[in-house]
């Protein structure tokens, strides 16, 4: 074994014990996770597409911002200059480093358990801030029925409680579930488009926008809307054989991704005369009456709905076995690694990210969501610097799936992604900065207070692999 296996082997391998353990369960009739309950190829596509899209919901404001051919120009090339190299990073340090933890693991091989915590906090604190947005936005549609705060108050916490319940019974049911809300709420996009071809007219994508374009407004929400490509890496352990379905499944979701913003724009922009001062959110179901009637209108807007399940699924599972990885790594208390017993998911964590989503879903969004952005931004700069380090200082790591690139060009790769993060978070106002300082230092001192918490022994903490791992980082494994 070489020298740079030799620091993340013992993870790994107390992992893939966990793994056999589940399987010999299984074997002798238990209830446990065995292999046929993880994550296949088409599952991982759907909870990628989860993670990102969800569908064309809220691409309407680019419309807004800046006009038809600027917004189906940004749907084309944003998912492959931006999702592309954020997908082959992902896909390269998802199958050499195919744990649990995902972004974390890699910042911690890279830097050591500081950059690791870090990491782990300003992804949390935006993935959170992303979930608590699903319920709040069912609860507005279903209040267009039921008015009162009140009736808005019920949905929010019992959408959260229900969905956290279902996230219990397993990925491989949440997997499969989203490939069937994938196939529900894409559908009426795939008839609006198909109906929409004979009334398209192309001088209508040249409408220009009536006075100054919103850029801001424009790239936030293409930002939005085409961000978390990385997430389905904290449940890489959970994966079979990652070092092959990662890969082809993040390839498969750019493609799957760009066409569902794609052409419903085209669709939508093309067969309609609607100006884009009228493309406020909801409108692309308005433009569905226009092209097919009343009833694929209605049926949009159940998507919509159906579309927030799978994302709260989706990156509700991402969060929980982010916290599960972390607490392998030995960044916090092993309670968050427990395991149901029958169905193996990680229901401390699951519990703790569903309560965290609840709080956050009462307070005002403005800077909360912006705050996301933020964290998230500085979150990926790291985890491409992690991943540049890696893979000039470790050459020698065992890569399944290696970026055909020399170091040059991946570094030129990531410059343009990382160039787009510079400027989200150069244009954040004051208070965004001060809401992401607090939550960085927060970030800092909840990794002292680990750090102190596992010297004096006051919590339990999965010491065997922890130990090993963090030992070898301290004993120079670490380049």
């Amino acid at each position: 074994m070489n020298q740079e296996n030799q620091t993340i082997e013992p993870l790994l391998q107390h992992q893939r014990q966990e793994q056999e353990e589940d399987v010999t369960t299984a074997m002798q009739g238990g209830g446990g996770h065995h292999r046929g309950s993880k994550l296949t190829l088409l599952p991982l596509v759907f909870l990628i597409y989860f993670e990102v899209a969800g569908g064309p919901y809220g691409a309407e404001r680019a419309v807004k911002a800046a006009g038809p051919l600027f917004t189906l120009l940004g749907f084309l090339v944003f998912p492959f200059a931006w999702g592309v190299p954020e997908s082959l990073v992902t896909a390269e340090l998802a199958a050499a480093l195919p744990g649990n933890g995902g972004f974390v693991l890699w910042a911690d091989r890279a830097f050591g358990p500081l950059a690791g915590s870090l990491l782990g906090t300003w992804k949390y604190f935006s993935c959170v801030v992303n979930i608590a947005a699903y319920p709040a936005l069912v609860a507005d549609y279903l209040g267009q029925v039921v008015p009162g705060s009140g009736a808005r108050t019920g949905t929010v916490v019992g959408m959260t409680v229900l969905l956290s319940l279902v996230n219990c019974t397993g990925l491989s049911i949440v997997g499969w579930g989203a490939v069937a809300l994938g196939f529900v709420s894409l559908a009426p996009f795939v008839l609006m488009t198909g109906m929409a071809v004979p009334k398209v007219r192309p001088r209508r994508w040249a409408v220009q926008a009536k006075g100054t374009k919103d850029w801001r407004l424009f790239l936030n929400t293409l930002f939005w809307n085409l961000n978390y490509w990385d997430s389905a890496s904290t449940m890489a352990g959970e994966v079979e054989r990652p070092e092959r379905t990662f890969p082809r499944a993040l390839a498969v979701a750019v493609v799957l991704i760009a066409a569902s913003y794609l052409l419903p724009l085209m669709a939508a922009t093309g067969a309609t005369d609607a100006p884009p001062e009228a493309w406020a959110n909801g409108y692309l179901a308005d433009a569905a009456g226009i092209i097919g009637g009343a009833w694929l209108k209605y049926w949009i807007e159940a998507g919509a709905v159906l579309s927030s399940v799978g994302m709260f699924e989706a990156q509700l599972s991402s969060g929980a076995y982010q916290l599960l990885g972390m607490a392998d790594l030995g960044l916090l208390p092993s309670a968050f690694a427990r395991r149901a017993t029958h169905f193996r998911t990680p229901w401390v964590a699951i519990a703790a990210s569903a309560a965290v989503t609840l709080g956050v879903s009462l307070l005002a969004f403005d800077d909360v969501v912006a705050s996301a952005n933020f964290l998230y931004s500085l979150g990926t700069l790291l985890e491409f610097a992690a991943f540049l380090w890696l893979r000039a200082r470790l050459p020698g790591l065992k890569r399944p799936y290696r970026v055909p690139l020399p170091l040059p060009a991946l570094a030129a790769m990531c410059a343009v992604p990382s160039a787009f993060l510079v400027y989200v978070c150069a244009v954040a106002g004051w208070r965004v900065f001060a809401l992401a300082g607090a939550l960085t230092a927060l970030g800092v001192g909840l990794h002292g207070a680990m750090r102190l918490s596992r010297s004096k022994k006051w919590l339990r903490f999965n010491t065997a692999a922890a130990e090993d791992h963090h030992g070898n980082h301290a004993a120079g494994y670490r380049v």
